[in-house]
């Protein structure tokens, strides 16, 4: 719970009493490689923070693709949100990359906490801001950048993941063949 409470930090000032209402309010879980936490079909109950590990969040197209939409690493949030606000079915599956920890908290906890810590809004807003902001990157970049350089500037901007997660999510998440991706690295080696 303190890699939370130590990103939660870095944009609010918490006292020690905020702190072990955050640490007491959410709940953590472990995942082995390739654990599913969040399931199509399903509301999703939960805003899940990484504090180990590696996820993606993806569906399944008609024809029975994965299509990768987001990844996330430590520190960072993942979560089907139009879910979670809104109490409708997930059209996507959250899956673990590594083994791995969340925590994790639901929509009426989460309403709670800013009851009782209203400084924690700000924190969660600037998170979606953020959010929203990449996918419009993501979005952009999808439209006006070619295969090559959605794939150079992915892994320039988060080098980490080039690391952790298989080619072919990488590949889906970039909208392009995992052959592909050999022929960038291989031409870039």
């Amino acid at each position: 719970m303190e890699r939370l409470i130590r990103h939660i930090e870095k944009s609010v000032v918490l006292t020690p009493e905020e702190k072990e209402i955050i640490a007491t309010t959410f709940h953590s879980k472990k995942l082995a490689k390739k654990e599913i936490l969040h399931s199509e079909g399903s509301v999703c109950q939960y805003n899940y923070f990484i504090a180990k590990g590696c996820f993606r969040l993806y569906l399944i197209t008609e024809n029975g693709k994965e299509q990768v939409i987001q990844l996330g690493l430590e520190n960072w949030w993942i979560s089907d949100y139009s879910s979670y606000t809104s109490g409708r079915s997930s059209k996507f599956y959250i899956q673990a990359l590594e083994s791995s920890e969340v925590h994790y908290i639901n929509r009426s906890e989460q309403e709670a906490l800013f009851e009782k810590i209203p400084a924690l809004e700000s924190y969660f807003r600037k998170n979606l801001e953020r959010a929203y902001a990449a996918s419009l990157t993501r979005i952009e970049y999808l439209f006006l950048l070619s295969g090559e350089e959605r794939y150079l500037q992915f892994v320039g901007t988060y080098p980490e993941f080039a690391q952790r997660i298989p080619q072919y999510i990488l590949a889906s998440f970039l909208g392009i063949s995992p052959e592909y991706v050999s022929e960038v690295r291989k031409k870039r080696s």
